[in-house]
């Protein structure tokens, strides 16, 4: 079909988004519906007729606003494809048509307005600044990381006195907003361990210093941005019957806690030695995952960038997909807890500049990943499992599955190009700072 894209260079109506009016003659998508509807007489079933011989009028009656909407929908298409193609623009999701009410009836009329990819100019690092962390792996440290694998096994044992935190309880408790039990407000034998922050703390405090046997009715305001609206900012009234206080009680650093950490025969030296070998590899994983986000930073601040709202949407939705699925992993109604697209707007901005930052990066220094990179990522991840030639198979047997890792191995690539490039200076660290809440 011939079209005739007006005027011939689209007009900006954005730093991205562009606007072409184009015009079709009426006289080829006549045409069209024509050789649409003559192609449906073929097939069409109407009672009282064998197919193929509905008359072409009453096949035109039934059929002709289906074919017409085809046929329009089809020439504007190309006509759109055919003017982008022309002024080489990279279209960035999908145009928005417009029709124009012309008085020309022998054509047809409209404006697509769309968006289209930035041009990426790279702009030098020298003047960014990349810190690697250090670190050293000492006693302290050691000690520190054994001392959080006791406390993730601490056991409770039942005592007399008053509870106190760091103790388990046990409680039944009803709570009364005007004078009703509110939904989720009741419970039987409920463990609560003081200080541990799962409840809030005028609750805890309310509980704290009872003893076993004792009761407690207490009043507690909720948050104004408590997750449950009904509660929100509202004032109720608790009963807390206490039955039961429990004091923590930490494993001691011997035999059988070795054992209870994969030690086979409890040798407590070869405990220690392994949780060095663990610490170790997680912190160097740490320490690469903090160079990551610096030289993706640098990235950023060196080449500002708009980019098409299109690609944002398209990446807000997907992250949002993501975020679903992991609910719904997670045993969780997703129908009742609704993911809004919208909330990863900003992280899906950055995702986007980054993305197309990065391709430029390596397009413009050879970057892509080798096939030895490739190998040695996957054989890296393949050697904690029992039989890491059959996950080295599992990778290579499928293309989608080694282009992750590809994708890892370019990511590598960029960090290792932007730390070769920028200020890059040593920085010592503390354990707590790299290992965070892990610690």
């Amino acid at each position: 079909m011939q079209t005739n894209p007006q005027p011939a260079s689209p007009m900006a109506t954005s730093s991205l988004e562009r606007r072409i009016d184009m015009t079709v003659p009426m006289a080829e998508i006549e045409k069209n519906v024509e050789q649409r509807l003559k192609k449906m007489a073929r097939t069409v079933k109407v009672p009282g007729f064998r197919p193929g011989k509905v008359p072409f009028k009453m096949v035109a009656q039934q059929y002709g606003g289906q074919a017409r909407n085809e046929a329009i929908g089809e020439a504007v298409e190309k006509a759109f494809n055919n003017a982008v193609r022309e002024q080489n623009l990279r279209v960035a999701g999908y145009p928005r048509i417009e029709p124009k009410g012309g008085e020309d009836a022998s054509r047809l009329e409209f404006s697509a307005v769309f968006e289209i990819y930035p041009e990426v100019k790279l702009n030098g690092i020298g003047d960014k600044t990349v810190e690697r962390p250090t670190i050293e792996v000492g006693e302290a440290e050691l000690d520190k990381t054994i001392e959080v694998l006791r406390k993730q096994r601490t056991t409770f044992a039942g005592v007399e006195r008053a509870a106190a935190s760091g103790d388990r309880v046990i409680i039944d408790f009803t709570g009364k907003l005007n004078g009703e039990v509110f939904q989720g407000g009741q419970a039987t034998d409920y463990p609560v361990v003081l200080g541990e922050g799962r409840m809030l703390p005028d609750f805890e405090n309310g509980i704290a210093g009872l003893k076993a046997g004792e009761n407690r009715t207490f009043d507690l305001t909720f948050p104004a941005d408590y997750q449950v609206s009904e509660l929100a900012g509202k004032q109720v009234s608790f009963e807390v019957a206490l039955k039961g206080v429990e004091a923590p009680q930490l494993p001691a650093v011997d035999a059988d806690f070795a054992k209870s950490l994969g030690i086979e025969d409890g040798d407590v030296a070869k405990m220690r030695a392994e949780i060095r070998s663990n610490l170790e590899s997680e912190l160097k994983k740490r320490i690469k995952a903090r160079i990551k986000e610096q030289a993706m930073q640098a990235l950023l601040d060196a080449n500002p960038l708009d980019v098409p709202k299109a690609l944002i949407e398209q990446e807000s939705e997907s992250m949002a997909d993501a975020a679903r699925q992991d609910l719904a992993n997670r045993g969780v109604d997703i129908k009742n807890m609704p993911v809004d697209a919208n909330w990863f707007t900003a992280q899906a901005e950055r995702r986007v500049k980054l993305g197309l930052i990065i391709a430029e990066v390596v397009k413009a220094n050879d970057l892509h990943a080798k096939p030895e990179q490739v190998r040695t990522l996957i054989d890296e991840q393949a050697q904690s499992y029992e039989k890491p030639e059959e996950v080295v198979r599992w990778y290579y047997s499928q293309p989608q599955r080694l282009a992750q890792v590809e994708a890892l191995a370019i990511e590598e690539n960029v960090v290792n190009w932007v730390v070769a490039n920028a200020q890059t200076t040593d920085k010592a660290a503390t354990f707590d700072e790299l290992m965070g809440n892990a610690a």
